[in-house]
């Protein structure tokens, strides 16, 4: 599944050629929710956490979420699509460009003011979520309010990082990496980790999706572009003191998490500030 850094290029890609120009043809074979209709024109491209909206005047948003298969593509009118025609979850056509969005499983729109239109439609995808790491306002303390308020404080720091009503923004990779970075074990229990390394793991994972808005070749640590410290890299010396670093599927979704066994500790062994595995 994309993470926020991924959704942010994207919408990024899309905002200055979307933003400001008129619908011409809309596509969504699989849509759920009204359609907007020709004429209409785009007022922004946004990305939310792992969600990427295309809001329309008049109040209709498009809402697409990539999953494990989808992405969205830009091309000129008339340029050969890279990926086959099957595969087209929404298309929207304006002068000059055409952004085609393939194989993303939710393809829906929803009304701003959270009025039901004549076919339905999501309510808002995106009011549910935690504040987005990728932005540079994010608010921190509400991230750390989130964890406080957590229904269920034996869920383990792993899991709680993967909240999208947490703090959005964080996938399975920034998740082992910060995790690294702070230390931290990642199968302790919410409930055993303090505020002030609840607020760390926060600032942490912000400042390392922030360093990765503008690159496709995701850095945590220090080294060429690419470089990272745990994730991906079970059995391979731990780039903090050489300890093959290990891999376990986790969770109700069984996802990958990696960590390393003698840097990460429980929180009262756990690595101080000036232990932190230094940035790209």
């Amino acid at each position: 599944m994309p993470e926020g850094d991924t959704i942010w290029r994207a919408a990024s890609r899309l905002r200055p050629v979307l933003a400001g120009t008129t619908l011409e043809r809309f596509e969504a074979p699989r849509l759920v929710g009204d359609r907007p209709r020709p004429g209409t024109v785009i007022d922004d491209v946004e990305a939310v956490g792992k969600h990427l909206l295309v809001h329309f005047a008049g109040g209709l948003s498009l809402d697409t979420h990539m999953r494990m298969t989808g992405s969205w593509h830009l091309y000129r009118r008339g340029e050969r699509w890279r990926k086959p025609a099957h595969l087209l979850r929404c298309r929207l056509v304006v002068p000059r460009w055409e952004a085609v969005c393939f194989a993303a499983p939710v393809v829906r729109t929803y009304r701003r003011d959270g009025r039901a239109g004549p076919l339905g439609g999501a309510e808002d995808p995106v009011a549910h979520l935690g504040p987005d790491l990728c932005r540079p306002d994010a608010d921190l303390d509400e991230v750390v309010a989130r964890m406080e308020r957590h229904p269920e404080p034996g869920t383990t720091i792993a899991e709680v990082l993967l909240d999208q009503t947490v703090a959005a923004g964080i996938g399975n990779v920034y998740k082992s990496e910060v995790l690294h970075a702070c230390g931290l074990d990642p199968f302790t229990p919410l409930a055993a980790v303090p505020a002030a390394l609840r607020r760390r793991l926060a600032e942490v994972a912000s400042r390392l999706l922030r360093r990765n808005l503008a690159t496709a070749r995701r850095t945590t640590v220090a080294g060429p572009p690419g470089s990272v410290a745990v994730y991906g890299r079970a059995r391979r010396p731990c780039p903090r003191c050489g300890t093959p670093i290990r891999v376990a599927r986790h969770g109700a979704q069984a996802r990958s998490t990696y960590w390393c066994p003698r840097c990460q500790r429980p929180p009262r062994a756990a690595a101080g500030p000036g232990n932190e595995t230094p940035g790209p």
